[in-house]
């Protein structure tokens, strides 16, 4: 049932199934009291598949074309990136990087652990709400840019999925040939985090995808949160991967000649570091 603003205010345009969502979210990345890093590693990836297979099966009776596709898209989505992750953890080259991030949650308390589990969950269910509100405010309309915006969303989704893929596949192939150099070929050419960029795109596809479905203010408010933090969370993950990059690589001349010439997020954009722009979530 389609619930309308001029009708409902307040929490009532909060789907019941939102709750779900932050219990399935809570139970998947629970890993990370495992192993600290699972939080916004593999538990946030199979987060997301999970939400994805939750929404199919609670909304199926009603579930339509093109909610099916949005639901597909993120279960696509979550599943690679998650099984990406487990696949990298058996790698050897990866086994060094492993060790030193364990390292650096030893003196991690539980209390912060709590803290960061809730907040990840709730980021996690801010992030899948254009989902969601796909599912619970569908409605018949004959407005061309309502249907442009949402099939444009899941185009841009699907490209992000592509992008991110083949970033990892090309950066894998080339590290398992040459493991002691700086990944400067395919994508990598135009841009030297591609894989971040595809994430970005798959998130920004992904809430443009619901525009059509926001039908309250708090719709707004929600779903940008989930999209701000995790594009502010790939430009700190770029920050960490330049300052990485730079000790390992920093003395070659062809290294800085790469930095100083490759776009390090947006292709086309010539920014070339992130080092000295202040991210909140890094």
């Amino acid at each position: 049932m389609v619930l309308y603003a001029a009708k409902m205010s307040g929490w009532a345009f909060v789907p019941f199934e939102m709750l779900w969502m932050f219990l399935i979210a809570l139970v998947i990345s629970a890993g990370g009291f495992y192993r600290l890093v699972y939080f916004v590693s593999i538990g946030y990836a199979f987060s997301i598949t999970g939400m994805a297979i939750a929404g199919g099966i609670f909304f199926w009776p009603s579930l339509g074309v093109y909610s099916l596709v949005h639901m597909v898209a993120l279960g696509i989505y979550g599943t690679r990136l998650g099984t990406f992750l487990v696949a990298r953890e058996r790698k050897p080259s990866y086994k060094k990087e492993l060790k030193e991030v364990q390292e650096r949650a030893e003196n991690v308390g539980v209390s912060k652990k709590l803290l960061i589990w809730l907040g990840v969950s709730m980021l996690y269910v801010a992030m899948f709400s254009p989902g969601l509100f796909h599912l619970t405010y569908k409605r018949m309309t004959k407005d061309v840019s309502f249907s442009l915006l949402l099939v444009v969303g899941l185009v841009i989704a699907f490209g992000g999925i592509l992008l991110e893929a083949l970033a990892d596949h090309q950066k894998s192939a080339f590290k398992k040939d040459q493991p002691d150099r700086f990944c400067d070929v395919g994508l990598y050419r135009h841009m030297r985090c591609p894989n971040y960029f595809g994430e970005i795109l798959f998130w920004i596809g992904n809430w443009c995808a619901g525009i059509p479905f926001y039908t309250h203010l708090l719709h707004w408010v929600v779903s940008l949160i989930g999209l701000v933090c995790i594009i502010l969370i790939m430009m700190g993950s770029t920050k960490r991967l330049e300052h990485k990059q730079d000790e390992r690589y920093g003395e070659l001349e062809a290294y800085q000649q790469y930095v100083s010439s490759v776009p390090v997020l947006f292709p086309f954009v010539p920014l070339y570091s992130l080092k000295e722009v202040k991210v909140y979530l890094e």
